[in-house]
């Protein structure tokens, strides 16, 4: 048995996968608050903080300044190393969750799962390396025109800089299982299930055979997953648009959201009732798992 296969049984054995949705848990139990940057500035504070504390325990944390408004926000990135030295020098896969919530909600779903997932990769790919280089990367101000992804994608292109793959985390955590409680934009409930039990990968047409990857593995680990290929940036479909991805597909990158579908089936999205407890940690934590493993073997 090859030390990898060994490594990813190990991950998914019950004690791992109650480890993690423990440490899932512990996440969330500190991120889930008013964190509006304007009227919830002291929770927004506090979760920054917690994100750079966590990221910090692995490498370097890089802070990405920009301005709204006439005020400073920070972007938060660690760089991961490939198991291979040789594939240092490789476009990295950039994974992306923002930590900025709406005002007057806790943000248990949109996006605490998306962030506590990010640093879970974080903790996992530091100890079982990808094939290529991974870039970790907590976006702020998403809810305001998805204002940190724009500027940080911006410099990238201006810069020159390419990229394997980004991903974006967004809302991973809110499961419905009765029949009608997922809901489409027209004409998408023709092909898909008709109960929001899955995890959604919504990507731009270059991404067809890393969303197959990813589902793959996604299931493997027991989570029910569908996937998207969205033309002309997702403007066919603008649902498609509503996270940090939207400014990297339109600047030529590969991208993908992976995401419970927000709205479309979670009645507490952008309310006072988007809490821990009505997450699904057994669903998380499968999705989590399976990208994981799906973000490893990205070649």
């Amino acid at each position: 048995m090859s030390s990898s296969k060994s490594w990813q049984e190990s991950e998914n054995s019950f004690e791992a996968l109650k480890l993690r949705r423990d440490r899932l848990t512990t996440h969330l139990q500190q991120i889930v608050r008013q964190r509006d940057p304007y009227l919830g500035s002291g929770g927004h504070l506090y979760v920054r903080q917690y994100i750079h504390t966590q990221l910090a325990q692995w490498g370097e944390v890089q802070i990405h300044s920009f301005m709204v408004r006439g005020q400073t926000y920070q972007n938060l990135s660690l760089d991961l190393l490939p198991i291979a030295p040789n594939h240092r020098s490789k476009p990295p896969i950039l994974v992306g969750a923002h930590y900025d919530a709406v005002p007057g909600s806790p943000g248990a779903d949109d996006n605490a799962t998306g962030v506590a997932v990010l640093l879970e990769l974080a903790r996992s790919l530091n100890f079982n390396p990808a094939h290529r280089p991974v870039r970790l990367v907590a976006f702020d101000m998403e809810e305001y025109a998805l204002a940190g992804s724009r500027a940080y994608a911006a410099e990238l292109a201006q810069q020159g800089q390419k990229l394997r793959l980004m991903i974006s985390l967004e809302m991973l955590g809110y499961t419905d299982r009765n029949p009608g409680s997922q809901h489409y934009p027209t004409g998408l409930k023709y092909f898909y299930p008709d109960r929001g039990d899955f995890i959604a990968l919504i990507g731009n047409l270059f991404t067809i055979a890393e969303m197959i990857g990813l589902q793959r593995n996604i299931k493997k680990s027991g989570t029910p997953c569908e996937w998207l290929a969205a033309g002309l940036q997702g403007k066919i479909v603008p649902d498609t648009r509503r996270s940090d991805h939207a400014p990297f597909w339109d600047l030529g990158y590969r991208a993908i959201m992976v995401t419970d579908t927000a709205n479309l089936r979670n009645p507490h999205y952008h309310q006072p009732g988007d809490r821990l407890e009505t997450l699904d940690l057994d669903f998380l934590t499968g999705v989590c798992s399976g990208l994981t493993q799906g973000i490893r073997n990205l070649h």
